[in-house]
């Protein structure tokens, strides 16, 4: 069988892409190595801009409202509370199991494997599995994540510069939220961020260099290591990263890059998921009516303010006025809530 689209990758953005492309009448199959909910190293804030995205799928799962974003750094903190709806804090195997059962309701097909070569032709793509399977689509999307396999096989990924390598480690704690938007902590050498995602849970993600330990750190910010002293983890910890991707491309042929695998600047802004979301509409309505060139244009302009504003977070972080982040957004609490709700809408 020749589906309309097949989908390497099965997290969130995997899911999300295929049940546009179900509800564009389409035939899909997700190829997915692992089995079960795919938990994952994130932050787990939908922003605001999120939920109507996943609301167009027919999905919302359950999560704790995120009503705006906190900068704090020792006794300086600054709040942006969203101008429109809230966002939402999510386990990120929560948010998988929901767009999962969408998926097979809407009756699209999947199989474990995992993908090893890629060949196209000029009405289609084929890919083969490690267990030497043969699958073949009118159009494939790369939807599986910063280490793309279909991004390298395409030919489209670009190596990570050293110096703008940075990681991500994730964990949960049994502790009830005190606060109802994401706070994000900056120590000396790492940012914390602190996500409610249920009555009675915590998520703390860390972003920092490799070298930085993450016990370390939480100790060198007081306040924070103190809201989680004597707290039980309530999820093993994770590492992901580097979270810095490039691509040469989006698309190549019939191939399309959506999500992480198409290029990422950094989590340090917590709108990736919203991006992906957008990402896979984007590509779903190129495929359906055989534009898939039209896609980079998407990619974009839905990624522009990502790009631009993100990146210049990152390389303050980065460089040697980073202590002076959070100090100019308090100056500045109008400039603060307008990078904000650009990254939020």
């Amino acid at each position: 069988m020749i589906y309309d689209v097949a989908i390497v990758g099965g997290g969130p953005v995997g899911l999300a892409a295929s049940i546009a492309a179900r509800m564009a009448g389409l035939t899909v199959l997700i190829i997915e190595q692992r089995s079960g909910p795919i938990d994952k190293a994130c932050g787990e804030g939908l922003m605001p801009g999120a939920i109507p995205l996943l609301a167009e799928l027919g999905v919302s799962p359950e999560g704790s409202p995120l009503r705006g974003i906190t900068y704090r750094q020792g006794d300086a903190a600054v709040t942006h509370r969203f101008a429109a709806a809230p966002g939402r804090g999510v386990r990120r195997t929560v948010l998988h199991a929901a767009l999962s059962a969408r998926a097979a309701e809407l009756g699209v097909e999947r199989v474990t494997a995992k993908v090893t070569e890629l060949h196209q032709g000029p009405l289609d793509v084929e890919v083969r599995t490690a267990d030497d399977r043969w699958f073949s689509a009118r159009y494939l999307f790369g939807c599986d994540g910063l280490h793309s396999t279909i991004a390298r096989l395409a030919g489209l990924a670009l190596p990570t510069p050293a110096k703008s390598r940075r990681y991500g480690v994730r964990q949960h704690f049994a502790v009830a939220p005190w606060t109802d938007t994401v706070e994000v902590y900056y120590g000396e050498n790492a940012e914390f961020y602190v996500t409610p995602v249920s009555a009675g849970v915590t998520g703390i993600a860390m972003l920092s260099r490799r070298a930085v330990d993450f016990d370390t750190a939480l100790a060198g910010l007081p306040d924070l290591a103190a809201r989680l002293a004597g707290a039980t983890p309530a999820s093993e910890r994770r590492g992901a990263g580097p979270l810095r991707q490039r691509t040469s491309g989006r698309t190549t042929g019939r191939v399309l890059l959506v999500g992480d695998a198409s290029g990422y600047v950094d989590a340090i802004t917590g709108e990736g998921l919203r991006l992906g979301f957008a990402q896979a509409r984007e590509a779903v309505r190129c495929v359906a009516s055989d534009a898939p060139g039209n896609y980079e244009r998407a990619w974009r302009r839905t990624t522009r303010d990502f790009r631009v504003l993100t990146g210049g977070l990152v390389m303050l972080a980065l460089s040697p006025v980073r202590r002076g982040i959070v100090p100019s957004a308090v100056r500045l609490p109008k400039l603060f809530g307008f990078v904000v709700e650009r990254l939020a809408r």
